[in-house]
């Protein structure tokens, strides 16, 4: 095998891509209470998504470890690829760089790479795609790594979402200014900084207020987009999805669209309603 991406459970495979040996997914896990969650293809969101309405307690995550990135490397593949989800919100990427040193000990040859998304979901099956893209142009490693550097680096992420229950429980928001927003129907629009961090960009009253603002903000940010891929992941509302989807395409052309639903930890951070997009 030439090569083989392993990319953390935040970024969602395509469901036809997942028997592509070319693509692995390195599990995270949840714990809600007292009941654990593998983030693999047992996942089921709707289960998972009444556990967490339920549980007073803040959901929280753990990230596949050393070994577990190390063994999945060791595939007999020539280029060996990594994608996690920003190191600002998980100690994924650390995970990662830490199993290809171990790797690498062993298997000095062997040409290997970290990517940190510095974004997470849809935006780690982009930048997957990218490192496919330019693989199969036959592109020397070194410059697969450093021009998907440089995709990861032009790439923007936004997201809305509809339930702010997860950011209150996990203290990013105070109870107070979270029971006002709700009885406001306050919706932030939200967005990661070029170094991974999440950040607020700005707000409205109601969902479909906060989404147009979200568009429009995308619309602002975006160069170029006609060879880019617009990529949407949605927390169980495709239609909301698809309504964003006609909205951006409405007013700028693109490459290809991917529309996917959230896996464990993407469903996790958006909860009920949420939507990702990155481009």
């Amino acid at each position: 095998m030439e090569y083989i991406i392993v990319v953390d459970s935040c970024g969602e495979i395509p469901e036809e891509l997942k028997q592509d040996e070319r693509l692995a997914s390195a599990p995270l896990t949840m714990r809600v209470g007292n009941e654990e969650i593998i983030d693999d293809e047992n996942f089921d969101q709707a289960s998972f998504l009444k556990i967490v309405a339920e549980c007073p307690e803040c959901p929280k995550s753990a990230c596949p470890s050393p070994d577990y990135y190390q063994n999945a490397y060791d595939c007999g593949a020539k280029h060996i690829y990594a994608v996690t989800l920003s190191a600002e919100l998980s100690g994924s990427y650390n995970s990662a760089l830490l199993g290809m040193d171990l790797f690498k000990e062993e298997h000095p040859d062997v040409k290997g790479h970290v990517f940190n998304s510095r974004s997470a979901s849809v935006g780690e099956t982009l930048i997957a795609l990218k490192i496919m893209e330019l693989e199969d142009q036959g592109l020397p490693f070194e410059k697969v790594v450093e021009q998907t550097e440089q995709y990861i680096e032009e790439q923007n992420t936004f997201f809305v979402l509809e339930n702010l229950e997860t950011l209150r429980k996990n203290g990013r928001l105070s109870r107070t200014k979270a029971m006002v927003a709700s009885a406001l129907k306050i919706k932030p629009i939200m967005g990661a900084t070029k170094e991974g961090v999440i950040c607020q960009l700005g707000q409205a009253r109601g969902i479909n207020k906060a989404l147009v603002k979200m568009v429009d903000a995308i619309i602002a940010a975006t160069v170029d987009s006609g060879n880019k891929i617009l990529g949407i992941s949605h927390c169980n509302c495709l239609e909301r999805a698809e309504m964003v989807k006609d909205a951006l395409l409405a007013r700028m052309k693109v490459k290809d669209v991917i529309l996917l639903d959230t896996a464990g930890i993407s469903s996790m951070y958006a909860n009920d309603g949420g939507i990702i997009v990155v481009i």
